[in-house]
């Protein structure tokens, strides 16, 4: 599976990654290429020989913009295209030891846990087809049980009178029980059809599920007890046998559980967990958020801002290359790519510490969005604005056609709101689209069959009072 990822990654160029990335991000070319030369790169990495490919670590990148201008969008889809691990965090949920806040080192350990997921979900799906079939027999034995043989008595005087005790053990079957199993048999085959054929997906069916206790761990967090990588619920799970509950659940439901539990017990977890570490070590990706919050000289001894460079010098080392200890062992980070963002409105990334700074020598910086780019965000991309609304209220029978000059009006109003309020990126559009729709998604259910268009003037008359009046406008759009 491993492999498999590896060559997702040779296929894609640089050019091919950039041009997958255009699928969902508007403009900012600078970016693009930096991330896809990154990813490029550990795939180069992997061909060279051990000597010096672990000398080689990957080149981190800032990235400096505003908010809602595709920052983390962009570290996200990277991740998406090879399905690497990925984990986005803010920098301001972390303070420095002996205060109260997150330990670094959970960043690592929820990444961990991520690449786990990804790699049992992947295994999951190889063993899909026997599954399914386990599953099925599983819902046959709930429908048409097969019979019980009966089995000889485990008397102990039959071993000392092996002679006399042999009359009284059933050799054969009982009078009647081979036809009634040719019954059954055959019962079995109609249902198996019917379940084949989905004629029983809506029946209740009562099945036996494992019970599914929650993390011990979660609790024991807070108290530091995480840092040795103790899990429980493993050590408990070996002395007790799993507890089992009875539920009643629709036969399509039944199925897909049924399905998961069979799946896992066909996958080995050994060699999920190590393809896991493997993956998340070679491939993971972090976002460091909000780096900017914790740059900048110290203003006061005490106060907010008392732990910024005590933080900065707890990440380094994770950024650095260390190993962290998790439940399911140490995991290096020396290989992992980390992306930070900010949008650097009051600092700039040379407050950061030197050895930090030095961490990340890929600076790139990203474009405030036009006029020009609002339009194109609400059309182009494949998860555009315009194309999620239409699809949502054509669920209720309702159509809405958007003309050029309604998407310019939406992108006018955006690009001034914008530039009067506060700078919100991309994320102006959510708010001004939800206030412009709000009336007919209220009433879709009695508006089926209906067609609305949303032009310039529709636009006018549904925003016109809120845009006008600038105290209005901070608060609803």
């Amino acid at each position: 599976m491993l492999n498999q990822m590896f060559g997702l990654e040779a296929e894609l160029t640089p050019k091919e990654i950039v041009k997958e990335l255009d699928k969902y991000i508007i403009g900012q070319g600078e970016a693009k290429k930096c991330v896809a030369v990154a990813l490029r790169n550990r795939y180069r990495r992997r061909k060279l020989k051990e000597k010096i490919k672990d000398e080689i670590v990957p080149k981190n990148i800032v990235m400096i913009g505003p908010t809602g201008v595709g920052k983390t969008e962009i570290a996200r889809r990277l991740a998406r295209l090879v399905n690497a691990p990925f984990i986005k965090v803010e920098a301001t949920k972390f303070t420095e030891v002996g205060y109260v806040g997150r330990d670094v080192d959970s960043i690592v350990r929820d990444l961990i846990e991520i690449s786990v997921r990804i790699v049992k979900t992947e295994k999951i799906k190889n063993v899909e087809v026997k599954a399914s079939e386990l599953a099925e027999e599983r819902l046959l034995d709930l429908f048409t049980p097969l019979p019980k043989r009966q089995k000889a008595g485990t008397n102990p005087l039959s071993l000392l009178f092996q002679t006399s005790m042999a009359s009284f053990s059933p050799e054969k079957d009982p009078e009647g029980t081979q036809e009634n199993l040719t019954n059954v048999l055959e019962e079995r085959e109609i249902i198996l059809q019917k379940l084949k054929r989905g004629e029983l997906e809506e029946e209740m069916v009562e099945v036996e599920l494992e019970e599914r206790s929650p993390q011990m761990m979660g609790v024991f967090s807070g108290l530091g007890l995480e840092e040795g990588g103790v899990n429980f619920q493993d050590i408990f799970s070996n002395f007790l046998p799993a507890k089992k509950k009875k539920k009643k659940l629709p036969l399509k439901q039944a199925r897909k559980i049924l399905q998961q539990e069979e799946g896992e017990k066909l996958i080995d977890m050994d060699e999920v967990i190590n393809e896991a570490i493997d993956r998340a070590e070679q491939s993971g990706i972090v976002f460091l958020d909000e780096i900017d919050k914790i740059a900048g000289k110290e203003t006061s001894p005490a106060g907010p801002d008392v732990s910024r460079e005590g933080v900065q010098r707890d990440i380094l080392p994770i950024v650095e290359g260390s190993t962290v200890m998790t439940k399911y062992g140490p995991v290096k980070t020396d290989y992992m790519l980390f992306i930070a963002a900010g949008a650097f409105h009051f600092t700039k990334p040379s407050d950061l510490i030197p050895e930090l700074q030095g961490r990340f020598p890929i600076r790139v910086e990203l474009q405030s969005l036009s006029n020009e780019d609002f339009k194109k965000i609400l059309t182009e991309p494949e998860n555009a604005l315009i194309k999620q609304y239409s699809a949502l209220l054509t669920t209720e029978g309702v159509t809405i056609e958007f003309t050029d000059d309604g998407i310019e009006q939406i992108a006018d109003i955006a690009c001034s709101l914008n530039d009067e309020l506060e700078n919100i990126g991309a994320r102006r559009l959510h708010t001004i689209m939800e206030k412009l729709l709000e009336d007919i998604s209220y009433e879709g259910p009695d508006l089926k069959g209906q067609k609305f268009v949303i032009n310039s003037e529709y636009v006018k008359n549904k925003l016109k009072d809120i845009v006008k009046n600038k105290d209005l406008s901070r608060y609803i759009l």
